[in-house]
């Protein structure tokens, strides 16, 4: 909707080029060739509209562009939504949402398991994980969502956990917004479903944790670079510097396992921690692809 009221309200601007002033109408062709960027975006709305409202007494041509002004703005789009819509049960939508090459940025909570709803594993829910309908453990990988959509190259994806890097998070969301496209971050969520032995008000501790142990890895693709003949794909994350079962073991969701199927869970730990260096040795190769081209 909004696009096409931007679209109408281009068309307005560009008759009422002949009647507007000399300052206006450079006014008006700074906002076309900016229209679709966010910077600066508020800035070149109020001086439109300050020579507009100088100007537009008698000129119906002019009172027209001021009655839209509210589209002068460039608005942010936002989609916000859990692991268990991404992933799963909505996957279908957010990807045809995103193929659409539109200027939509998406932002998933990544909570591994459905929340909303009572726990039940998902398609984002690692292996070993103890969720409902996997009492015994998840015997199933996680889904890389995040690799799936940067296949199409042409979407902004980027895998983020603030108390990890508060930096790294609020470069994606940065640079997410200023491309002009579809934007994927997808955020890690500690959820009470976790528990957390620390407690769940240690939850960004509890993120910082998950990338020191190489169990969620930090990662950007951003199109724009491969347009200026650089490597789209920056790995984030470091080389694990923390013990990864440690990390399990501080979580019921996993220590749970160990108490419930001693059997089966010391095989489901070697598992998940193996997907999860395969998961990161996976990044490292697509990062020294680019590097040797």
């Amino acid at each position: 909707a909004e696009k096409t009221e931007r679209k109408l309200l281009e068309q307005y601007i560009d008759a009422a080029m002949d009647v507007a002033s000399p300052e206006l109408q450079a006014a008006f062709t700074e906002w076309k060739e900016h229209k679709a960027e966010s910077e600066g975006t508020r800035e070149r709305s109020d001086k439109v509209i300050a020579l507009l409202e100088a100007e537009k007494d008698g000129k119906p041509a002019l009172e027209q562009v001021y009655d839209m002004k509210q589209f002068l703005v460039k608005r942010s789009q936002w989609i916000f939504g859990g692991d268990g819509w991404a992933y799963d049960i909505g996957y279908g939508g957010l990807d045809h949402v995103l193929a659409q090459g539109e200027d939509v940025n998406v932002l998933v909570f990544d909570t591994e398991v459905y929340s909303n709803t009572g726990g039940q594993a998902s398609k984002a829910t690692p292996t070993a994980a103890v969720a409902q309908f996997a009492a015994s453990g998840k015997k199933t990988r996680k889904k890389d969502l995040g690799m799936m959509e940067a296949q199409y190259g042409y979407i902004y994806v980027a895998q983020v956990a603030m108390g990890a890097d508060k930096n790294q998070f609020m470069k994606a969301l940065k640079e997410a917004e200023a491309y002009n496209g579809p934007s994927l971050i997808i955020g890690y969520a500690p959820c009470i479903n976790h528990g957390l032995k620390v407690g769940q008000g240690q939850s960004q501790l509890e993120e910082k944790r998950a990338v020191e142990a190489g169990y969620w890895h930090l990662w950007r693709y951003n199109p724009e670079l491969k347009k200026q003949g650089k490597s789209p794909f920056i790995l984030d994350s470091k080389q694990p510097t923390a013990n990864f079962r440690d990390f399990l073991m501080g979580e019921t969701r996993f220590s749970s396992l160990q108490r419930t199927f001693p059997d089966t869970a010391e095989a489901l730990f070697e598992k998940t921690e193996e997907d999860a260096k395969d998961r990161y040795e996976g990044y490292v190769r697509m990062t020294k692809a680019y590097d040797d081209k």
